[in-house]
């Protein structure tokens, strides 16, 4: 299996945790940073240099939200090219528009439902990591 470095983006630790564990079943060879906004987010990327070749986000989340995050990344020659999904439990039609506008290559929305959220993490990385590789 090839290797994922994926910046996972929520402000709830509980998310951040689940999503590391499904990423943990999925593929133990995937490296996973976390963060708890937008603005850790690009400090990550720029401060840390640490190359990211998939971003999932949140919407809502203090400081930087999802949208700002989203735009900015797309503007950045250095990030542009990084997929970015968005993972969200917002689920009206100009959210998710805004982010197909601003470049988001996926929308999922959060399930309550753990079984059908970890189904769709793993439908995102299993994809994913076929069209990286």
């Amino acid at each position: 299996m090839n290797y994922l470095s994926i910046l996972f983006v929520d402000d709830d630790e509980i998310e951040r945790l689940k999503f590391k564990k499904i990423c943990q079943e999925f593929n133990a060879n995937s490296t996973i940073a976390e963060v708890s906004n937008g603005k850790q987010a690009l400090e990550a990327i720029y401060k840390k240099n640490i190359s990211f070749n998939l971003i999932l986000t949140d919407l809502n989340m203090p400081i930087m939200d999802g949208f700002q995050l989203l735009e900015h990344l797309k503007k950045e020659t250095y990030t542009k090219d990084i997929p970015v999904i968005i993972l969200s439990s917002l689920d009206d039609k100009n959210s998710i528009q805004n982010c197909y506008d601003l470049g988001a290559r996926s929308y999922f929305k959060k399930s309550k439902e753990f079984s059908i959220h970890k189904q769709n993490i793993l439908s995102i990385l299993d994809y994913w990591q076929k069209v990286i590789f």
